[in-house]
Parts: structure tokens; C-alpha cells; sequence
């Protein structure tokens, strides 16, 4: 199995919600505590990077870092460093309690099924692997980071292109057809499903609605895919 987080696993109003204003909120004050760690100097260092690229684009950004940051937060961007520092600032909030992530009450039985069947349970979102491993670790139901084999995130490529699914499978060593890959986006399905995967368009409370479309299995819930082998 390989899973989506956002509106599949977890509601999506917790992201957009609770989390992402949470990091905005406390950006200055982990910047001026932790700006010199060699782990955010990189982060900054890759982030003037894809300053330079939307100023050369024409794309008119804000003035770094602070405001720029801000802006790429208001445009959802999956900025790797924008999400790497994200990851860092939701790990405090996490380590003091100030943040618990809701899961879909279907979701843990299931993770606990499948690995029970001995199907491996992986995830890929545009999330770094820092933030997806916090979320599940901190979650209403416990730890659920005991049931997760492998986590995935934008280093394996955007999750509307083909080919990240494919280097996906190469990592777990598993042909594209032996993947079962749930999200609630359409074009992730999409390119999942023409890499060769399996995939179920799950649609949950809060989701935006999405266009019919018979090319992907619809799901309300993960006991829906009780027979996924």
C-alpha cells in the first residue's frame, strides 16, 4: 500500500488549519533560535535558490527570508526547503503537546490488517519525511509509526509526475502493478495510474469534490479496500 496523508489519512482542515498556520506563527522565533544550525543554514541556502529561479521567472517575490517564506506558504508551494523547515518547527509543537494529529478512525485497523497480512504500508506526500514521520507518530489513536515501512516526499519528484511513482516501486523493490496507491487528487491518481499502479480515489469528509471518473476505484473508507492483497 502506499498512502497519501492529506484528506486521506488525515483530514485535510488539520494541514491547512492547524499546521500551516502554526509554522507561520512560529517562523521568526525559530529562525532567530535556530538560524545558525548547519541543518536551517541549509535550508536557507536552498531556499535563496529558489528565490534566485521565481526572480529570474519574473515571478516578483517578496523580499527574503521572512516575507518570502510567507508567500510561498499563502501559494501552498512544495518548496523543499519550505517544507523541511516546516517539518522542524511542527517537531517542537509535536515534543511539547501543542500539536495532535487527527486520524480517520478506519485507518489504524487497517494499518494494523495489512501488516498482519504482511502487505508493507508506505506513504508518499509533499510533506518531508521529518513531517510525515512526526504526524504519525503524534496522532489522536497513538503511534502508528509501528505499522509505516517507508516514507516518501518530494525528493522521489512532484506527485503529479509518473515517473516519481516509478522510482517509488524501483525503491521498494516491487514492480508499479503490485502498488496500491490512495489519495483524494485526481491528478496524483493520474499519474500513479499511468505509471502502472493500482489506485483508489479516496473521498472523505472536508475533501473538495471531484469529478466523477471510473478510471479510479472510489473509496469512503480504508475498509473498502479490506481485500487488497
Amino acid at each position: 500500500m502506499l498512502l497519501d496523508i492529506e484528506g486521506t489519512t488525515t483530514p485535510i482542515s488539520f494541514v491547512h488549519e492547524v499546521l500551516f498556520p502554526y509554522a507561520r506563527d512560529h517562523l521568526r522565533t525559530y529562525l532567530e533560535q535556530h538560524g545558525h544550525s548547519t541543518a536551517v543554514l541549509a535550508d536557507l541556502d536552498r531556499l535563496r535558490d529558489e528565490y534566485a529561479t521565481d526572480v529570474s521567472a519574473g515571478a516578483e517575490p517578496p523580499p527574503l527570508i521572512e516575507p518570502y517564506l510567507h508567500w510561498l506558504i499563502d501559494r501552498d508551494r512544495k518548496s523543499p526547503a519550505l517544507k523541511s523547515l516546516q517539518g522542524k518547527i511542527w517537531e517542537q509543537g509535536y515534543n511539547d503537546g501543542s500539536l495532535r494529529a487527527p486520524i480517520f478512525p478506519d485507518v489504524p485497523p487497517a494499518m494494523e490488517r495489512w501488516r498482519d497480512d504482511q502487505i508493507t504500508v508506505n506513504i508518499f506526500s509533499s510533506g518531508s519525511v521529518l513531517a510525515q514521520k512526526l504526524l504519525f507518530a503524534h496522532t489522536n489513536a497513538g503511534d502508528l509509526t509501528r505499522f509505516i515501512s517507508h516514507y516518501f516526499d518530494t525528493a522521489m519528484g512532484k506527485k503529479t509526475d509518473r515517473e516519481s511513482y516509478r522510482k517509488i516501486a524501483n525503491a521498494l523493490s516491487l514492480a508499479t502493478n503490485e502498488i496500491h496507491f490512495v489519495s483524494d487528487v485526481l491528478s496524483e491518481l493520474d499519474a500513479a495510474g499511468d505509471a502502472g499502479m493500482i489506485t483508489s480515489l479516496c473521498v472523505r469528509p472536508g475533501n473538495p469534490v471531484q469529478e466523477s471518473t471510473s478510471r479510479h476505484k472510489r473509496i469512503q473508507s480504508f475498509d473498502e479496500l479490506a481485500e487488497v492483497k
